[in-house]
């Protein structure tokens, strides 16, 4: 279906979620209101015929990092930080299947009586059968970020653009809220954002994205609707793409 039929820029998209995002005003845990409601926002996107997948961290349940920072070893903190996806990635199952969505989540470790593995091929077919696939517990190897499985699965399942939801509208250069004169850019390359190094992914999720000409596209979760804007160009947002 061509975006003049449709009027959105991207039939196949893959959203990252922070696991911050999944707990609302809340210190930790998962707001199942939050969870409903960005439920519904992606139940619009489905309605209007896009194929969407989904990346959520852990960090409001378990960092990584911040554990191997208090003296754990960084591997088994990963490990735990993935754990804590596949924990998000089945709450917002249940929040979509509450807004009557098909939703499958797929664990890049093995966990059978819990979710599905994750095999391409398959994750793919929920994708054609309209599904809604959530994708947890990161590449499944320790070291590597959310956003960098999140660059690696929508290259994999073809997405026309990677949309990472955050607190703020799009890429500044500063932090907005303690800076109050940063600059918000409305687009930049990949290539701008690895040398101005601008803390929107890390290094190796941007990198990834300019290799294979993948649009990375930030924008805020804070808006109701606003992931169907995003698809219709609508949104305050920063988009991120190849320099050609």
């Amino acid at each position: 279906m061509s975006q003049a039929k449709t009027g959105l820029r991207y039939q196949r998209l893959l959203l990252k979620l922070s696991g911050e995002a999944l707990m609302g005003k809340n210190a930790y845990g998962i707001d199942m209101s939050v969870c409903m409601r960005l439920a519904r926002d992606i139940k619009e996107v489905v309605d209007a015929g896009v194929k969407i997948g989904v990346v959520v961290g852990g960090g409001n349940i378990f960092r990584g990092l911040a554990g191997a920072a208090k003296g754990m070893d960084r591997a088994t903190a990963d490990y735990m930080g993935m754990l804590a996806t596949v924990m998000n990635a089945l709450a917002f199952q249940n929040a979509l299947e509450q807004s009557k969505v098909e939703a499958r989540v797929l664990s890049a470790i093995p966990m059978p009586t819990v979710c599905e593995a994750y095999v391409r091929a398959k994750a793919l077919h929920h994708f054609e059968a309209g599904r809604v696939v959530i994708f947890a517990a990161g590449t499944g190897n320790p070291y590597f970020t959310t956003d960098t499985t999140a660059a690696l699965r929508a290259i994999e399942m073809g997405c026309n653009a990677l949309a990472k939801a955050t607190q703020v509208d799009g890429v500044y250069s500063d932090d907005p809220k303690r800076n109050p004169a940063a600059v918000r850019y409305d687009r930049l390359t990949h290539a701008e954002v690895l040398a101005r190094d601008l803390k929107v992914m890390d290094g190796a999720a941007i990198a990834l994205a300019r290799d294979n000409n993948l649009p990375v596209i930030v924008f805020s979760i804070e808006e109701t609707g606003n992931i169907l804007k995003v698809l219709k160009g609508e949104a305050r947002m920063t988009l991120i793409e190849g320099a050609g």
